[in-house]
């Protein structure tokens, strides 16, 4: 028997200059899994220090997003606790002060090149075809003089000083070690001219005084581990775990998937942003689900997860680093399996606000009763006003084409609804029990095809071509709502004949 996990301490750390997408909400969910998993502590980290491109909305929307995943946090910025305060923004001076540390210490220093000069600095490495890279003109000025040139007024930015000789080697837990040389890691600004910490500085320090055992994170940071292992090593801390998540490709396989693809997928019914998922009819659960198993499996044959479930399965050693391609196949397909794993009732409460937006007063307790005959044939929850909007619109009038059936024409489809209008009238109740054994045999007695005859009366009963089952939709509707409907679909009939 494995020992007991160590609780550790996460954050999902998302920078409020966009929407939540896929990506962001699959690093979140992971992070939620390895902490309620081993019963540790789940932070909500708002890393707003890039004013220039912070959204006010943004924040909310990724607040609200988590929520509707059904990720919540142990501490962030509307619950506080000992190691707050957890938006960065608030925490510009603590950056400063550990940036001041770095100087004291020789590990980074104040760098005063103009932006003019740095670009033709860039200019002329690209012509010597240079990677592009700080050439070190402000590494050795004495602490001193930077200090009197800043009190003059003069502008400048924080760089850590990047050790040049050897290499450095870290170890990603799914990637293992990863080793670059020292020669080709840039002196980064960690601190900017308006004073406020990059990532690289910002991110490290919090994640040192916010105890971070793990940090599980996209790989597009990758290439800057080396950087942040060497910041840590500087102040001399605990380095965490480090965890970088695969890639999400495009649905074709082929390259990178990128927020601006968005614009393309929403035609399809689709999108990566998870509030557009949500608007667009998907479970929670199943987005949950799907973007679990890209990246990690529990073994090769289980697919179906709730939350529960994750946390209980969930393990580090079951990630995967390999590329993900995003199949929107899958989720439809995740997304029927929840659909149909809900109790009535929680159905009932997810469809009714799809039917509200169509301008539909779906009463509960038909949409109970019509629950039973829809929930098998939905793939999404926006799906539901379209296959059952008509149990709750007081007219019905179908396009006169649509009645029609094959091999028939007009006046013989009217005929059909005279029939059936006069087979229906004269029962108790219009049921799959009575209605459709009378019908069966006015098919009989007409000498047509069933689909035929329950074609004609499909369409004027429900105005579609498709729709729940008949005669349990009849039923619900009611029989005088019914023989209404059957009575204007004749007239509609016999007006086509005559004009043509």
């Amino acid at each position: 028997m494995s020992e007991p996990l160590k609780p550790v301490r996460v954050r999902f750390a998302p920078s409020p200059t966009g929407r939540l997408h896929l990506g962001g909400g699959r690093t979140a969910l992971y992070n939620y899994l390895l902490a309620k998993k081993t019963g540790g502590t789940f932070i909500l980290r708002i890393e707003d220090t890039d004013q220039k491109r912070y959204i006010e909305s943004a924040e909310q929307e990724i607040m609200d997003g988590l929520h509707w995943l059904g990720i919540d946090w142990d501490e962030g910025p509307d619950k506080p606790g000992e190691a707050g305060p957890y938006r960065q923004s608030q925490r510009k001076q603590i950056y400063l002060d550990y940036a001041e540390k770095l100087i004291n210490q020789g590990d980074a220093f104040y760098c005063f090149c103009s932006p003019e000069r740095l670009r033709e600095m860039k200019e002329n490495q690209q012509k010597r075809r240079e990677f592009p890279h700080y050439d070190g003109h402000c590494r050795d000025i004495p602490v001193a003089e930077a200090r009197a040139r800043i009190a003059a007024g003069e502008s400048y930015v924080i760089r850590f000083k990047t050790p040049k000789e050897g290499s450095t080697t870290v170890r990603d837990h799914l990637r293992g070690e990863i080793t670059v040389e020292n020669r080709t890691i840039d002196d980064y600004i960690i601190v900017k001219s308006d004073g406020w910490a990059l990532y690289h500085l910002a991110a490290m320090v919090d994640d040192h005084l916010m105890n971070i055992s793990h940090v599980i994170r996209g790989s597009e940071w990758i290439p800057t581990l080396p950087l942040h292992h060497m910041i840590i090593k500087a102040f001399g801390w605990e380095e965490p775990v480090w965890i970088h998540l695969s890639v999400f490709l495009k649905p074709s396989g082929k390259g990178k998937m990128s927020k601006r693809e968005s614009a393309d997928l929403i035609k399809d019914g689709y999108s990566i942003f998870l509030t557009d998922l949500k608007d667009l009819g998907y479970l929670p659960e199943a987005v949950t689900n799907w973007i679990a198993l890209m990246g990690w499996s529990f073994d090769d044959h289980t697919e179906f997860f709730n939350m529960p479930d994750l946390i209980r399965d969930f393990s580090l050693e079951k990630l995967n680093p390999s590329p993900a391609a995003i199949n929107f196949t899958k989720l439809d397909h995740f997304n029927g399996l929840h659909i149909r794993s809900l109790a009535t009732d929680d159905f009932v409460s997810r469809i009714e606000p799809f039917f509200a937006q169509k301008g539909l007063n779906a009463d509960k307790e038909t949409l109970t009763q019509i629950a039973p005959i829809i929930q098998e044939r939905i793939g999404g929850l926006d799906e539901a006003p379209e296959i059952a909007g008509f149990f709750f619109r007081e007219t019905v009038v179908p396009e006169v084409e649509d009645l029609f059936q094959k091999g028939l024409d007009a006046k013989q489809c009217a005929e059909i609804a005279a029939r059936s209008y006069e087979t229906l009238a004269p029962l108790s109740e219009i049921s799959p029990v009575v209605g459709e054994p009378e019908m069966r045999l006015l098919v009989e007695a007409m000498q047509l095809k069933a689909a035929q005859v329950f074609g004609v009366l499909r369409v004027a009963v429900t105005g579609q071509r498709v729709s729940p089952p008949l005669f349990e939709s009849m039923e619900i509707i009611g029989k005088d709502i019914v023989l209404d409907r059957i009575k204007n679909a004749q007239k509609m009939l016999e007006a086509y004949a005559a004009d043509h």
